[in-house]
């Protein structure tokens, strides 16, 4: 009998998104797995309990002296920026992020604050951007001065592709020497560490707070964390309740972040250097190409040879329990994340090598 996989099964591999798999099932399978071995502490509207395990250990992993919980990235980039310019002045962004495209001029409609959006359609702006806005900004007829810089790292909407290390100490040297905080957008800050061999500290160590996603890839449905001064962070969870996320209980969301800490580093390390060797073998096969970005992280282009069948192609793979999904333009792009792990290299070429030959003949 031909089985049916599912993407969640135990030996799926899934090319798509950054982390495994999250379904109810999953969720619950893992959160046992921390409860077994540690003690539920419940929170109070996300204050202490497990939550604030969370906040110190997050914070400790960063090199910041103070964390704080937040139940989106959204509100955790939108509450930096406003605690850092103080609801006035102007807020440098790349044109690709997500704050600039995703969040509904939230920063400009419910804070105040302009938003000046550098380096269209690219992954990063130079420092040399940054001092030509900076410069109209403080001799303009009206005073109307940068008041926070804000950086993501990777950037999705550019293929996750990274900020260089040299550009971001460049950039961030610019701000210190303006007297300008620096926001990290940090989104998946771990996974580029992992990617590029520099720790999660010493890229937190060039900015003044840094948020990162607990659902991305840690296995959490929900929730983030923003990590700066102790200054800073205090008093921040009025901001947090006044822009209603202040939830009343946080601690099943901690205890699974908790749980994906203890075991992403490793996973996701020995990941990515799988798939490299996976794609260079399947740059081997006949009618595929794997290729990577300039600056690329997990995040690999997949072209057929147009005469394949797209269809059939993804469909033979899911006989083999491999996923993989077209975008609205009908490429196909592979997200490395730890299912990879769950078939052997041999297995996933062979699967690739099978549905080659029957989407050609399709």
């Amino acid at each position: 009998m031909t089985r049916t996989y599912k993407f969640d099964d135990n030996d799926s591999v899934v090319f798509r998104g950054d982390g495994e798999p999250r379904t109810a099932n999953t969720l619950l399978l893992r959160l046992n797995e921390f409860a077994k071995n540690n003690q539920m502490a419940d929170d109070d509207f996300s204050l202490g309990g497990l939550v604030e395990q969370l906040e110190k250990k997050v914070a400790s992993i960063l090199g910041k002296p103070s964390a704080i919980f937040m139940p989106t990235g959204t509100l955790a980039n939108h509450l930096a920026i406003r605690k850092h310019a103080a609801t006035n002045g102007r807020a440098v962004v790349q044109e690709q992020s997500h704050i600039f495209n995703d969040t509904g001029d939230s920063i400009q409609r419910l804070s105040g604050i302009n938003l000046v959006p550098l380096a269209p359609n690219r992954v990063y702006f130079d420092t040399n951007e940054l001092d030509k806005a900076y410069t109209t900004s403080v001799t303009g007829r009206v005073l109307n001065p940068i008041s926070v810089v804000s950086i993501e790292t990777p950037v999705r909407r550019q293929y996750g592709q990274v900020v260089p290390w040299k550009h971001l100490v460049q950039l961030t040297k610019f701000c210190k020497a303006n007297k300008i905080p620096c926001h990290l957008d940090g989104a998946r800050i771990f996974m580029q560490a992992a990617v590029t061999g520099k720790s999660v500290k010493e890229y937190a160590s060039l900015f003044d707070s840094v948020y990162v996603s607990l659902y991305k890839y840690l296995g959490t449905p929900f929730g983030s964390i923003l990590a700066g001064e102790a200054d800073f962070i205090e008093g921040m969870f009025h901001e947090r309740r006044m822009f209603g996320g202040g939830l009343a209980n946080s601690s099943l969301i901690a205890a699974l972040a908790l749980n994906g800490l203890n075991r992403f580093e490793a996973k996701f390390s020995e990941s990515i250097t799988k798939a490299n060797q996976l794609f260079n073998s399947l740059n081997d096969l006949e009618h595929i190409q794997i290729h990577s970005f300039e600056h690329g992280s997990n995040i690999h282009r997949l072209i057929l040879n147009r005469e394949l069948s797209i269809e059939t192609f993804i469909s033979s793979l899911k006989t083999s329990g491999i996923f993989v999904y077209t975008e609205p333009s009908n490429e196909i792009y592979l997200h490395v994340n730890a299912t990879i792990l769950q078939q052997p290299n041999s297995g996933i070429i062979s699967a690739f090598s099978d549905a080659i030959l029957k989407a050609a003949k399709n």
